[in-house]
């Protein structure tokens, strides 16, 4: 459930910091990017896809960099689970403002729901070579 949260911009960081704290975190191996494929053609999934997407256009899937993608933009991939009694609500504007006022990097996120785990999850992306950084990022803001 999407919840509404009427706080102070201090209280909103006190709750998120508690959410980032709690989340299920998880770095994923490898190096990922964008696959594309007209909208008219479907993708197969695969066990290795972790997110498909589509505009008017075409599809793009999240899956692991191989030699077919020589040409493309090169992500590291981490994701959460987040526990479904918490208000997670603003995080993921919160964690990407964190993200690029510390270290100057973008991010995209992709969102899902798995009612099992408790909600939401997200995967990010980072570029690959920002991928320590943010991560250390991420982890002084579980831990203070």
């Amino acid at each position: 459930m999407v919840s509404v949260s009427m706080e102070t911009p201090q209280q909103t960081e006190e709750r998120l910091r508690h959410v980032i704290a709690l989340a299920d975190f998880v770095v994923h191996d490898g190096i990922w990017c964008f696959e594309e494929s007209p909208a008219d053609r479907p993708p197969a999934l695969t066990a290795d896809t972790l997110a498909v997407v589509r505009d008017n256009e075409s599809w793009s899937c999240l899956v692991p960099h191989d030699q077919r993608h020589q040409d493309v933009e090169q992500f590291g991939i981490f994701s959460f689970h987040f526990p479904a009694e918490l208000d997670n609500s603003g995080f993921v504007g919160w964690l990407a403002t964190h993200l690029k006022a510390e270290l100057g990097t973008g991010v995209f996120v992709v969102c899902g729901s798995n009612r099992a785990r408790g909600g939401i999850y997200d995967y990010w992306g980072c570029p690959i070579d920002m991928l320590n950084e943010a991560i250390a990022l991420i982890v002084r803001l579980r831990t203070t």
